[in-house]
């Protein structure tokens, strides 16, 4: 009986584990299609309760509410014309990370994301935009 039980935990470890490991690539390319959008709310549907919102050199920690009103007037100010997920990673304790670049009407950005899993849900923590150099 205890073999059997061993066996059942080991399959469904077998299971498990590429399946979370393949919803936190979901959740990277997610926000990648959120951003190419140039939705606000799209984004925001994937921040945690507080996020870390860099833009330029305007850095703070904002309430969902809040730091999607700050993108908004961000994607206002730079309508999107493409975004391109260049690089993804990866961590064991079920984080992630995403880097691209955003084409818009006025310039391009690099654009880091960073998420975490917590419980059953994959929240983005924090979200920089940076000028391309």
């Amino acid at each position: 009986m205890k073999n059997f039980r061993h066996k059942k935990f080991v399959i469904l470890l077998l299971v498990a584990v590429p399946l979370m490991a393949f919803s936190i690539v979901d959740i990277l390319d997610n926000i990648g299609s959120a951003i190419k959008s140039g939705e606000s709310k799209q984004v925001a549907r994937f921040f945690d309760n507080n996020v870390e919102l860099t833009i330029l050199d305007r850095e703070s920690t904002y309430s969902r509410t809040q730091a999607e009103m700050v993108l908004r007037d961000f994607f206002a100010k730079n309508p999107v014309q493409s975004f391109d997920l260049i690089h993804r990673g990866t961590s064991d304790e079920g984080s992630a990370y995403g880097i691209g670049k955003l084409k818009t009407s006025t310039q391009t950005f690099r654009v880091y994301y960073y998420v975490k899993q917590k419980g059953s849900q994959s929240l983005l923590q924090e979200m920089r935009f940076e000028k391309e150099k």
